[in-house]
């Protein structure tokens, strides 16, 4: 069973608005309530994590008998809040993050429902939620009948705008295809990547950058606001609308790109990198974070595998602008200005070209090996 998750955006009514702020400060009420009871528990208990482990702890039902409040929104809203919770802790107790941080109003306004005995349903044009009943849908593309739907995830951006996004599970066993064409891409800070076919870069508009001088201008604005104020509400909502372009815009280019890369190859090979580390080292934070490898290569990989293909990452440290895809020669040391790589036998190209055909023949080793 494969899961598949489609975002709609949401009109509500006034009183619906209402009920959804309610919700989310209930959602976040009950989570900080409990991880609170939990924090005082681990530092009590911090020497005996397996006593901790076993400690039962208030559950959200408990917690309406001293808030009769809570019982006014969804139940399965709080009881995910619970789960949530629980994973953080999890996760934390595994090594795999830090402890759990309180949720604050200003962060991510969301809640998660759960399909109980048909409590949600698409109709025409709405959708049917717990406690909302229907609530006014833009459903620009339908969801496959032989798609099951598990639980909605409500959210508000910045800009209050409503978004539903509808997790689904359906059957779906990927044929895997034999591979035939493959191809390197090579983390271009300038075009997103370069790829070792032809040479040719995504092209990547830079978004933010374009939108700087505007940007700067009305964070200007606002900083000269009282804070709080009217005004000031004004003008961060457009700041916020700035923003949230700037991220669609961006997102819609990644899906595009990673759509005709996963659509012309059965194989794509790229560096493992450390895109914090190196937006840190190097100072190029904005560059690094406007191109958004990451997201790129998230979308490039859900996409290759709903078709039985590949993506394969190799070692970060492999030197592949430093060796030279004709012969095979390692250079001693490139600085980042020489954005032309010449070799001692003849070859002549662009680095991040060379870089790539290194990173395909890496990639061809590896399936080799596999």
């Amino acid at each position: 069973m494969v899961n598949k998750a489609y975002m709609f955006r949401l009109y509500p009514t006034q009183e619906q608005e209402k009920l959804l702020a309610k919700t989310f400060g209930c959602v976040r009420f009950v989570y900080n309530k409990m991880l609170s009871e939990r924090k005082e528990m681990y530092e009590q208990f911090k020497d005996d994590k397996e006593a901790l482990k076993r400690k039962k702890f208030l559950t959200p039902a408990k917690y309406k008998v001293a808030f009769a409040w809570l019982k006014e929104v969804d139940s399965l809203a709080l009881a995910n809040a619970q789960l949530n919770l629980q994973q953080a802790c999890n996760n934390f107790f595994s090594g795999r993050a830090q402890f759990p941080k309180f949720r604050n109003r200003k962060a991510k306004q969301s809640y998660t429902t759960n399909v109980v005995n048909g409590n949600i349903m698409l109709l025409d044009g709405s959708i049917k939620l717990p406690k909302l009943k229907l609530v006014k849908m833009k459903q620009h593309r339908e969801i496959p009948s032989h798609h099951r739907i598990k639980s909605c995830t409500v959210s508000r951006t910045k800009t209050g705008k409503y978004y539903v996004s509808i997790l689904t599970e359906y059957e779906h066993q990927p044929i895997q295809k034999e591979i035939q064409a493959v191809v390197g891409l090579d983390f271009s800070m300038n075009g997103l990547f370069v790829d070792s076919e032809e040479g040719k870069t995504a092209n990547y508009p830079r978004f933010y950058r374009q939108a700087l001088e505007k940007l700067a201008k009305e964070q200007r604005i606002l900083s000269r606001k009282k804070k709080d104020s009217n005004r000031w509400y004004k003008q961060r909502l457009k700041v916020a609308k700035l923003h949230e372009k700037i991220a669609n815009q961006r997102k819609d280019f990644l899906h595009k790109e990673s759509y005709q890369v996963a659509k012309s190859y059965d194989c794509v090979v790229i560096e493992d990198l450390n895109m914090k580390g190196m937006s840190q080292a190097l100072r190029f934070g904005k560059s690094v974070a406007d191109n958004a490898w990451g997201m790129f290569t998230t979308f490039l990989r859900y996409k290759l595998e709903e078709q039985g293909k590949k993506l394969i990452k190799i070692d970060k440290w492999f030197p592949s602008s430093k060796t030279c895809s004709c012969c095979g020669q390692v250079k001693e040391s490139l600085s980042l200005s020489e954005r032309t790589f010449h070799c001692d036998c003849g070859f002549v190209a662009d680095r991040d070209w060379n870089a790539a055909i290194n990173i395909k023949h890496e990639g061809v080793r590896l399936l080799s090996l596999a």
